[in-house]
């Protein structure tokens, strides 16, 4: 008897067979997740024909909007020239991808190694840094999330996503700059940025004195959309450069205008990474991530070094088509205006609704909502009841949204930086006509 093809499948049998043949392990979003078969800009379709405005682009990965024409016409024209060949030879996408790369980016990090994934782009980083400073303990936060690597496993800061034990003794993790929860239970700015601070505790009280650096993300994605307050990155880079360690930027999920105003999440805090990794929304959704650092720095590494993905050319191409969309239709300034507009609609929701939306927060088009048991009375327990009401909500209206956070409480929005003014409305009509369903 012939087997069934894949295509002819409806919603029902491919979550079937991917329980049969698939990882139970994967995670989904929603009680009963939606399959995908093809998308447009901010439209994604589902097997059934329903329409959904895509409001988390593949967890921020699609950054100028699915099949952007752009980036195709430079995906199948790089395809039918050379699709492969491996870091054993130099290509020009990807010696183009680079130089790009040095000229957007903030200071002097110049030399770029790329990878398939932000999870080899964070460890190779972490490698670096080890290698140039001669130190192995490294700092990283609480509440950050880096990958699924060993490595990138004993950086994390979310117990849910490590597998197994921390397996990298010299990581230590400092507390999160989470003002709504702060761990030290102080209120801002009367805190004295204590979250910062503290790292020198840390270092004096739990390694060696000299350290390989600090890796963190501007906004910590995974860890609820948390955004430090504006001291934070000085203090902290300071206190690490004292003893002897580089600053390691996580921009995974913040790079390339995602915050608004800046091409990187760190030029809102002023200050100068040593090492940067990216990857997500450099491509497009094509796999590609980057390490790039100082000349100094990258000169250091003396070993051999290939990546047999790193860099292929179709994703070079589709990374130097996507930077030149978001440069060429000013998408930086389209996240900071769009952003600002759906920060504003969110945070009428937050006066709409007091008692369970305890915290609204973010920059450009990456903001967070947490969902509380009761603001008003000051009980800030995490409600993720409520939070997963809302997110099915959205689904049954058609708009795609991510949440995250420590206790899954914290609804994510954040659509391609391409989003027009009349597709906030609509996604702010959609969410709010969700608390007003889920919330009844």
């Amino acid at each position: 008897m012939q087997k069934q093809s894949v295509k002819e499948l409806d919603a029902a049998a491919v979550r079937a067979k991917e329980k049969e043949y698939l990882w139970p392990s994967l995670a989904h979003y929603y009680q009963e997740p939606i399959v995908p078969v093809s998308a447009s800009m901010r439209r994604v379709k589902d097997v059934t024909g329903k329409e959904y405005l895509d409001f988390f682009g593949g967890i921020l990965t699609v950054s100028v909007g699915h099949a952007h024409p752009k980036v195709n016409a430079a995906l199948k024209a790089q395809i039918d020239t050379l699709g492969h060949i491996s870091t054993l030879y130099p290509t020009i996408p990807a010696v183009e991808l680079a130089e790009t790369l040095a000229r957007l980016t903030p200071g002097r990090l110049q030399k770029s190694y790329f990878l398939a994934s932000g999870t080899e782009a964070d460890e190779t980083a972490v490698m670096l840094a080890q290698v140039f400073t001669g130190s192995m303990e490294l700092i990283a936060l609480r509440h950050g999330y880096s990958g699924r690597s060993a490595m990138a496993m004993s950086l994390v800061g979310h117990s849910s996503y490590r597998a197994v034990p921390q397996q990298i003794a010299g990581v230590k993790h400092a507390l999160a700059p989470y003002c709504y929860r702060c761990p030290l239970g102080l209120t801002y700015p009367n805190c004295g940025v204590r979250c910062a601070t503290d790292i020198k505790e840390l270092i004096l009280s739990t390694t060696t004195g000299k350290i390989a650096g600090l890796l963190a993300e501007p906004i910590q994605g995974v860890g609820g959309f948390v955004v430090p307050p504006p001291e934070y990155f000085k203090i902290a880079v300071e206190i690490v450069k004292e003893h002897g360690g580089l600053f390691i930027c996580d921009e995974v999920q913040t790079a390339f205008g995602r915050t608004g105003k800046h091409w990187f999440g760190i030029e809102h805090w002023g200050v100068e990474p040593d090492i940067m990794t990216m990857a997500k929304g450099v491509a497009n959704g094509m796999p590609l991530a980057v390490c790039i650092a100082t000349p100094e720095i990258a000169d250091s590494f003396k070993k051999s070094q290939i990546s047999t993905f790193g860099g292929n050319p179709m994703s070079c191409a589709a990374a130097n088509a996507t930077l030149g969309v978001i440069e060429d239709e000013r998408l930086v300034d389209n996240s900071e205006k769009q952003g600002a507009k759906l920060m504003d609609g969110l945070k009428k929701l937050q006066k709409q609704y007091p008692k369970v939306v305890g915290d609204v927060r973010g920059k450009g088009l990456m903001i967070g909502v947490e969902f509380v048991v009761d603001e008003l009375h000051g009980d800030r327990t995490p409600n993720a009841p409520i939070c997963n009401k809302v997110f099915e909500e959205t689904k049954k209206r058609g708009l795609l949204v991510g949440k995250g956070g420590m206790f899954g409480n914290v609804f994510r929005v954040a659509p391609p930086l391409s989003v027009t003014s009349d597709e906030i409305d609509e996604g702010l009509a959609k969410i709010g006509e969700s608390f007003a369903a889920a919330l009844a």
